[in-house]
């Protein structure tokens, strides 16, 4: 059985350069399809991968119960002078709780080659932000001083919008600000923001409160984020709602990452019925043309089982090859190529670089071969089902 499987299929194989047109609408469609998938899913990973690597399993972030994010939440001086001074709060050399209060606003900014503007995430935040945050530091530049009306940009945001540059100035709210500084943070979320000194933004708006106070625990344990959890919950003072700063951002890319996951796969579902149809065809033909070989074959002793499995064996191997013309230009086109969209859940634009994982290459693969098959079974089952007097009467 496996020599006659072997020997069908290696005639079949020697047979696609006399029918090199009618299987590259396999390989072209499949490898379509493959690209299209794998693009689409490598926009959701990297969006997912830019939020859920914000922040460490150490930090923690304090906002107003019930509040989902940020840009909804109101925290008063009082919240985080109290705040900062509970137990479980790592404190430097000074003995200085490693905490920071913020305030989360957003501002329209004209987005490059755009007539329109977009929303840019403006923090307020202290000159000493890298504290709490250590991964963060200025690349060009300088810090914002405190008290003052400076600006420094992030790298996502210098890169997808105008008038970004060192020495300009933007528009936040109460007049323009002078851009002092660009920083990096490992390219996570916080590189699509703008970074302003808390106080002076409190007078632009002309209200001193805070979105959230973002604190270091004493280390990464979960039973440490528990008891601060608890410290938290047993103040009467408080009402205010506490998680990991990785979950809190983490589940600001849920909507979108879904939304694109489900648009990836129903554009590849689309084109991959077409696919199908375009491999049932092509098999149909090359079954038709061998008609009088698979006859012979079958009249000399061959069984139709080896004829299905070398007609299924042709149509997945021309599958694979599409696939792996998909996914190459996929990869070489889309990662790492940096974009910027609106994340629905937060109103404002997050920069992220598409991110084709092997994972996602594994499933364009497994898509093509299933198209593949099921393009090749009925050719498959109509070639071993060939009356072997009728083929070689015709012939």
């Amino acid at each position: 059985m496996l020599a006659q499987i072997l020997a069908i299929t290696l005639i079949n194989l020697r047979a696609i350069p006399a029918r090199l047109g009618s299987s590259l609408v396999i390989v072209v469609g499949i490898g379509g399809v493959v690209g299209v998938l794998i693009a689409l899913l490598a926009m959701a990973e990297g969006f997912k991968t830019t939020l859920a690597s914000t922040g460490r399993a150490d930090r923690a972030m304090v906002m107003r119960a019930g509040s989902n994010d940020e840009l909804a939440s109101v925290l008063n001086i009082e919240v985080w002078n109290i705040v900062r001074d509970l137990p479980g709060i790592r404190r430097d050399a000074q003995d200085r709780p490693i905490a920071i209060a913020e305030r989360y606003i957003l501002s329209d900014v004209r987005k490059r080659g755009a007539e329109s503007g977009a929303n840019v995430v403006v923090r307020g935040t202290t000159p000493d932000v890298f504290r709490v945050r250590p991964e963060a530091r200025i690349v060009a530049g300088r810090m914002f001083e405190r008290g003052k009306r400076e600006v420094v940009v992030g790298r996502g945001a210098l890169d997808q919008y105008a008038d970004m540059q060192i020495g300009q100035r933007v528009d936040i709210r109460d007049g323009a600000w002078l851009i002092v500084g660009v920083f990096e943070s490992g390219g996570d979320v916080h590189e699509s923001e703008l970074w302003v000194d808390v106080t002076a933004l409190h007078q632009a708006l002309r209200a001193p409160l805070y979105a959230a106070v973002t604190v270091q625990l004493a280390d990464d344990r979960p039973a440490t984020f528990r008891a601060f959890e608890q410290h938290i919950a047993d103040d009467p003072r408080l009402n205010v709602s506490v998680q990991r700063v990785p979950d809190y951002y983490a589940s600001r890319s849920v909507a979108l990452e879904k939304f694109i996951t489900v648009l990836g796969y129903s554009v590849a579902g689309i084109m991959a019925v077409g696919a199908v149809f375009g491999a049932l065809n092509t098999m149909y033909a090359a079954v038709s043309t061998r008609s009088l070989e698979i006859a012979t074959l079958r009249a000399i002793g061959f069984r139709a089982t080896p004829v299905v499995i070398s007609v299924l064996a042709e149509a997945v191997l021309l599958a694979f090859i599409g696939a792996s013309l998909g996914s190459a230009m996929a990869y070489v086109i889309f990662n790492g190529y940096t974009v910027s969209t609106l994340n629905f859940q937060t109103f404002s634009q997050v920069a992220f670089a598409f991110r084709v994982t092997p994972q996602l290459l594994v499933e364009g693969v497994g898509l093509a071969c299933l198209i593949g098959l099921l393009g090749g079974l009925f050719p498959a089952l109509r070639a071993a089902r060939l009356p072997v007097a009728e083929a070689l009467r015709s012939a």
